[in-house]
């Protein structure tokens, strides 16, 4: 891809890195990526609420290709001094999702000078990534009414050498979900606690019992996280014992069929400990991610472009830990999710001085373009 073009997709990039939205408010993203699109000559539909796609139709019997790009911030303050830093406090882009986007643009251009001679292609500019919904509203979209033969998604990666590719045999990444536990008791006189009902004695039980359900060895086939993320109870009121306290955890197994037998023994215990206490108990559960299947047909067309791109690669043993909820689509259709590495010295993601490394964009052009080149042409 010529140099100018790659300069207006970092430019791009770094306007949507300092004007960061959160999941399912990304509005004005939508706005920009549609109208930098429709500035190429690019016709991009409004899709999963404040996502994007891009039909690409030869007109000619072939396969279905699907590529996913995600463009959600996250609710953390930038400390970065850059010209581009994030113009909204305490929100900003700390998982490359800016970079993500900028190279679909690119995959979008390449494709527009260079039509697929037969089948079908679609850019997925997807919302909602962070918090589980996203993927969930492009299948739910009308403008989805197709079924894709494979599909593709990218990640940057911190912590790996510039460019390089990496790759992983079935689960790319865990299944992960998150569960609020709700204990409801009865206030009292700070004085007379046998009067009330208070539950943190439950918590104080809750708490170790995660600990005792998780195994967190990543060495380990029964690898299974219980992580504390928010608890709390009662009021700052020193003559009142407590009558209510909540419990959020976030769980994380290798697969789907592990996080179903680790959820029932949370619930099966959490029930108990509630009745033993006598607590009014809700359970809910909030953001959660299928693990990333990655489908041999689509591990193949991966590392046949590698191989035709001289690109470094490093295969991983076990999956990721965080969630991605591309599983989503994984669990419907033959796919695959790759990683590129960010540089090691790249702070991780999540990290509030973490930024996306442009160096990367046409590393990850290069790969989707030559995936779906072979792929729709086999």
């Amino acid at each position: 891809m010529e140099e100018g073009t790659i300069k207006d997709l970092i430019d791009f990039r770094l306007d949507l890195h300092k004007h960061p939205e959160v999941s399912q408010k990304e509005f004005e993203t939508q706005k920009r990526i549609i109208n930098y699109l429709d500035s190429k000559g690019i016709k991009a539909l409004k899709a999963g609420g404040t996502g994007a796609m891009v039909i690409m139709d030869s007109g000619k019997a072939g396969k279905t290709i699907m590529l996913r790009s995600d463009h959600d911030a996250l609710p953390i303050q930038e400390i970065n001094d850059f010209d581009h830093k994030s113009s909204v406090d305490g929100v900003s882009h700390k998982c490359g999702h800016d970079g993500h986007t900028a190279i679909m643009c690119g995959v979008a251009q390449y494709f527009q000078s260079n039509p697929i001679k037969k089948g079908k292609l679609v850019l997925v500019f997807q919302p909602a990534e962070e918090n589980g919904e996203g993927a969930k509203a492009i299948l739910a979209d009308d403008n989805f009414n197709f079924e894709p033969d494979l599909v593709f998604a990218l990640h940057n990666l911190p912590g790996y050498p510039l460019h390089q590719i990496v790759i992983k045999d079935k689960n790319f990444t865990t299944a992960a979900k998150s569960i609020i536990i709700k204990l409801s008791g009865k206030t009292s006189h700070a004085a007379e606690p046998e009067l009330g009902i208070n539950p943190a004695r439950a918590i104080a039980e809750l708490i170790n019992m995660f600990e005792a359900e998780s195994q967190p060895d990543l060495t380990r086939d029964d690898f299974a996280l219980g992580s504390p993320v928010h608890i709390n109870m009662g009021e700052k009121s020193y003559g009142i014992t407590a009558g209510y306290g909540e419990v959020h955890y976030t769980l994380r197994t290798w697969n789907g069929k592990m996080m179903k037998d680790f959820a029932e023994r949370v619930v099966r215990q959490t029930e108990e400990t509630a009745k033993n206490h006598q607590l009014k108990l809700d359970i809910s559960w909030t953001e959660e991610f299928d693990s990333n299947n990655n489908h041999p047909d689509s591990m193949k067309e991966i590392r046949a472009a590698i191989e035709v791109n001289g690109f470094d690669s490093t295969e991983r043993e076990r999956p990721f830990k965080w969630g991605e909820d591309f599983g989503l689509f994984t669990q419907k259709y033959p796919g695959a999710m790759f990683g590129i590495g960010s540089g090691d010295d790249c702070p991780a993601l999540h990290n509030p001085d973490y930024d996306f490394p442009d160096e990367i964009i046409p590393t990850g052009i290069k790969m989707f373009t030559t995936i779906v080149e072979k792929a729709i042409n086999e």
